[in-house]
């Protein structure tokens, strides 16, 4: 089916009123809350490509996103095929030795501990299942080689259970509605929600024809920026047409190539999952690690509590610099607008090392980025195929989904 609706633009003013639909955390198909541990940037494999073009009634991009606001989906099981290609840089299991060194030191020691999957789904292809009954039901399993990884929420219960080490990890879902809406999305709808919130007047939305996810019929929503200077192309969601619910979501980069993020069901069922789905129980010799234990608020007895109390301890004498990065933090600043917008901040202390004045460290640092210089002196521009950051050897910050040249620019306004 040829596009349609392809001059229909919404800007911000148009769907100021969706926006409150929305941020509805306990809309969420899985609630961020729980699903969070997913990472910021999760796709799907390039092989899932639409399976056909069903013959649907035309509808406006105004309509379709006041359509997704409306979505209430609270019930669903299914699949989502995921993965990754952010272009970082290999660091030749620096991350792995990082989490290892952590775990021996009592700082995060537990394989089951949720923030222990993010870098595993920061790159590669991964296969999630999904379930949801309502706000305070979900479930999330990362199926790995032999092994699998579960995140439940029942109720006030957070449980992380890693099959492959016997670990598990016992939390406290917070009571607030609002808790954890900052946490990265998952799912094509946290994702969708995402994009949404970034429509305003330097923002083209289109409706660009139909498509069939996961055997269900489905409007595909085109969002790409007015500006140039973005690292964005375009981002594409495919929304169910019966329940508005995002199936599909695709981010394309501005410099072409394979999808940033691309992230959609291969099967969905929007039937109520059973209540045993939720269940959890330690398995028999599993070592659990509590949150409170984990995070070194505890100070009742065991192996896990005296660990957290000794990491606390060491963190306490250790050095300041993080007190001034905090001071920077507050002081951030937004310079431009839209897609082109550039967050900085001053860390209160020197760039990061770089050249033979760095050492072995510096060198390091130097093969990661790009030297750059300018009115401003001289930098290190970290970059991915999404987002690009600007490090001033004088301690600035410049980080954006722009372009390394953008990054420069705003650098030299600012002296």
């Amino acid at each position: 089916m040829a596009p349609y609706a392809s001059d229909d633009s919404t800007t911000g003013g148009e769907v100021d009123e969706q926006r409150s639909g929305r941020r509805k955390a306990a809309r969420y198909v899985v609630p961020v809350t729980v699903m969070g541990v997913a990472a910021a940037t999760i796709g799907l494999v390039p092989a899932l490509a639409d399976s056909g073009d069903p013959d649907l009634p035309k509808i406006t991009a105004q309509q379709l996103i006041e359509k997704i606001a409306k979505s209430d989906v609270q019930q669903l099981s299914g699949t989502v095929k995921i993965s990754t290609d952010l272009g970082l840089p290999d660091l030749g299991g620096l991350e792995s030795s990082l989490m290892s060194g952590a775990a021996g030191r009592g700082e995060g020691g537990s394989s089951a501990d949720p923030t222990a999957k993010l870098t595993e789904l920061a790159s590669g292809t991964h296969t999630l299942r999904v379930a949801a009954d309502g706000p305070d039901k979900q479930k999330l399993s990362l199926l790995e080689n032999a092994a699998e990884y579960s995140l439940v929420h029942n109720g006030k219960d957070v449980w992380g259970y890693d099959s492959k080490s016997n670990e598990v990890f016992h939390g406290t879902a917070s009571e607030s509605p609002e808790h954890g809406k900052e946490q990265p999305p998952a799912t094509p709808k946290d994702f969708a929600e995402e994009a949404l919130k970034a429509v305003d007047d330097t923002t083209s939305v289109t409706v660009d024809g139909t498509a069939q996810v996961a055997g269900r019929d489905a409007y595909k929503l085109v969002i790409k920026p007015k500006q140039s200077g973005s690292t964005v192309g375009a981002v594409s969601v495919a929304v169910d047409a019966e329940t508005g619910m995002p199936l599909k979501f695709t981010l394309t980069p501005a410099g072409g190539g394979a999808a940033v993020v691309d992230a959609g069901f291969t099967q969905v069922s929007f039937a109520k999952p059973a209540a045993s789905t939720f269940d959890f129980t330690p398995p028999k010799g599993a070592k659990v690690t509590e949150e409170k234990d984990f995070e070194g608020k505890s100070s009742s007895e065991g192996k896990a509590s005296g660990k957290a109390d000794k990491g606390a301890e060491a963190r306490e004498h250790a050095p300041k610099s993080g007190d001034d990065l905090g001071k920077g933090l507050d002081g951030m600043k937004t310079i431009g607008e839209g897609w082109n917008s550039i967050a900085t901040f001053d860390t209160g202390g020197e760039g990061m090392p770089s050249g033979e004045a760095g050492g072995d460290l510096g060198g390091f640092v130097d093969s990661l980025g790009d030297k750059v210089t300018g009115k401003f002196g001289s930098g290190t521009v970290f970059s991915t195929r999404l987002v690009n950051a600007l490090i001033t050897d004088d301690g600035k910050v410049y980080v954006g989904m722009v372009t390394k040249d953008a990054l420069v620019k705003a650098a030299d306004a600012g002296k």
